[in-house]
């Protein structure tokens, strides 16, 4: 399973050529294989960008929309991913891509990121570059 972090699903949804070629078909390639999923506080860290006018994007729940009828599953934030993100070695200060780390360790996916701190792939985290 690939997992896509909060800009690779950005990235992914607006066509931006920041996402790599070889990154764009390992995902394309999961749809029809193991899957591509997403963490549901991407969903969060997506509204919260947009309301910072970080980000164009008027309507996060028509891309959430989108990104699910598309096929991304959307990985719930549970009780035993929030206890593992907390317990993770120093990987990453921001809550956020704490628990984007520990979903993709909780189901064995690789995640996708161009986050220099997640790619380091600390505590077994399987990882690949967005940009490549």
């Amino acid at each position: 399973m690939i997992l896509l972090d909060t800009h690779t699903l950005y990235w992914l949804a607006t066509a931006d050529e920041k996402l790599g070629r070889m990154s764009r078909a390992k995902i394309e390639h999961a749809f029809g294989e193991d899957g591509v999923a997403v963490s549901a506080i991407s969903f969060w860290e997506l509204a919260m960008l947009a309301l910072k006018k970080r980000i164009e994007a008027d309507d996060v729940p028509e891309l959430r929309r989108i990104a699910l009828e598309s096929g991304i599953t959307e990985l719930v934030l549970d009780g035993p991913t929030a206890i593992l993100a907390a317990q993770l070695e120093v990987l990453h200060k921001d809550p956020a891509d704490r628990f984007i780390a520990a979903s993709a360790l909780r189901h064995h996916a690789t995640l996708v990121t161009a986050d220099d701190r997640l790619l380091t792939g600390g505590n077994g985290l399987a990882v690949q570059d967005a940009r490549e």
